[in-house]
């Protein structure tokens, strides 16, 4: 029974990724007239709950790896499980966030509620290249020290940082941007190479503690700290960046 303690931590990674996938197909599009009568098109604060799921998941899917080390119940069922998790949490649920996003885009544009389908679904191309990042993963052997790709969870939290960042946000370019979809198509184009690539990234894994080995993760902490104390979930984005950045510089492939 021990042993399924880390496979529950799991499957609640997955209840919140499912929790989330609801918070953002019950959000939908709000439409509205201003004050001079013309049409208004928003996304709903109910996608903030979108969001916090996401989080929790990726808080859930710390805790179960970190359980399972601690009751040495790792498993090759747990190693699978975990991967069918982490694409609907960070996979399947971020990319329906840009699928939102791209039809509040759109929906700015004369004639954009009738906008094709396909323009849409180009989002869940994130969702498809975080499968295939999570397939490679769980076949490489050679990932023990450090990730081949940007891992998954970190790209899901970087898409569910998008709609705290839209309905806290107090600055005209990042409202804007949001609402420009070729933002989000060069989003989609870079999270995805990001995570079926081969660039070499920085894991929490590693055996003594040594500044050297924790200098890339305080330069990430205190890039992400500063900026959260000014452009808030801001940091968030900014975070990500310095992890890529700091990532090619500190650390060497395999």
């Amino acid at each position: 029974m021990i042993k399924q303690i880390p496979n529950i931590f799991t499957l609640l990674n997955l209840f919140f990724g499912c929790l989330a996938i609801i918070a953002i197909t019950q959000s939908g599009l709000i439409i509205s007239l201003d004050d001079n009568a013309q049409q208004v098109v928003d996304i709903p604060e109910k996608m903030l709950c979108a969001s916090m799921f996401i989080g929790i998941a990726a808080v859930i899917d710390f805790l179960d790896g970190f359980v399972a080390r601690l009751l040495k119940a790792s498993s090759e069922m747990g190693k699978q499980l975990d991967s069918l998790a982490d694409v609907v949490s960070f996979g399947v649920a971020p990319s329906m966030i840009i699928y939102q996003f791209l039809r509040l885009c759109y929906a700015q544009e004369v004639g954009g509620l009738e906008v094709n389908t396909i323009w849409l679904s180009l989002s869940f191309i994130v969702a498809c290249a975080g499968a295939y990042r999570l397939a490679r993963f769980n076949i490489d052997t050679s990932q023990s020290k450090g990730f081949k790709g940007v891992p998954i969870p970190a790209a899901g939290l970087l898409i569910a940082a998008f709609p705290l960042i839209y309905l806290n946000n107090h600055s005209t370019f990042v409202y804007n941007l949001l609402l420009n979809k070729w933002f989000w198509y060069a989003v989609i184009l870079v999270v995805s190479y990001l995570m079926v690539s081969t660039l070499p990234m920085l894991a929490l894994k590693f055996k003594g503690v040594t500044f050297k080995k924790l200098l890339p993760f305080i330069i990430v902490l205190v890039a992400s700290v500063v900026t959260a104390l000014f452009l808030g979930w801001v940091a968030v984005p900014v975070g990500f960046l310095v992890y890529v950045v700091v990532s090619l510089v500190f650390n060497k492939k395999d």
